[in-house]
């Protein structure tokens, strides 16, 4: 009997050693996906890597498992047998813990869930307002050259400030969220993304700001390495 409990206990730490505190295990299901490949991607320097990948053969059911450095963008890639390249790509938060991501393979990006990425979450928070002032951006664009007013210069003009202004509201909302959110991966990664070209001083600020996990992280990293490289000019 002691002998059997003492290989039960073997096996359960042998299993639980596969797991390191940076591993990442990534599982769910594409639903109707019958037969495709999904890759595992990240961008490193400038290319994207394809980190793992698997062959899906009449069950949508996937897992992927890899040690990370530090929390970054991930990338699901699914290379569909329709010769379709629309929504084939699932972009998400990764970061050490069980993720879990499911959706469908005629709308793959599009209403993909995505549970267990505290990252994500935080990330999707700031898109869903950015796409507001995105989507105001457009309509005044769209206004601009419609036939009523593109040879109305007074309207133009009009339209252009209103534009000038939805755009600063979206930057003085991307600046606020980054400080109010001090201790989340994604901080650093949005200000280096939707506010590099802002005043180095609103940078600075935000990096300050970082706890020193996420200053320690790669996008805290790059955040100072920008920051630098702005002062010397």
């Amino acid at each position: 009997m002691k002998k059997i409990i003492f290989i039960i206990l073997l096996s359960i730490a042998i299993s639980s050693c596969g797991d390191s505190e940076n591993t990442m295990n990534i599982s769910g299901t594409v639903k109707g996906l019958k037969k495709g490949t999904l890759y595992l991607q990240k961008a490193i320097d400038t290319a994207l890597v394809t980190i793992d990948s698997l062959q899906i053969e009449g069950n949508g059911d996937f897992t992927f498992k890899t040690e990370i450095e530090s929390p970054d963008i991930y990338y699901l890639y699914l290379k569909k047998e329709d010769n379709n390249t629309i929504n084939d790509r699932i972009t998400f938060f990764g970061e050490p813990g069980n993720i879990t991501i499911n959706t469908s393979w005629n709308t793959f990006d599009a209403n993909a869930k995505i549970e267990g990425s505290a990252s994500t979450k935080k990330l999707e928070e700031y898109k869903s307002i950015m796409s507001k002032f995105n989507t105001k951006s457009f309509e005044y664009i769209g206004a601009i050259n419609s036939p009523d007013i593109i040879n109305n210069e007074a309207a133009k003009d009009s339209i252009i400030t209103l534009n000038n202004k939805n755009n600063l509201k979206g930057y003085l909302y991307t600046l606020n969220f980054a400080l109010n959110n001090k201790d989340s991966y994604v901080t650093p990664y949005i200000a280096l993304t939707e506010a590099a070209d802002v005043n180095v001083k609103y940078l600075d600020s935000i990096h300050k700001s970082l706890i020193p996990k996420v200053a320690n992280s790669k996008y805290g990293k790059k955040l100072k390495a920008h920051i630098e490289t702005l002062k010397a000019k």
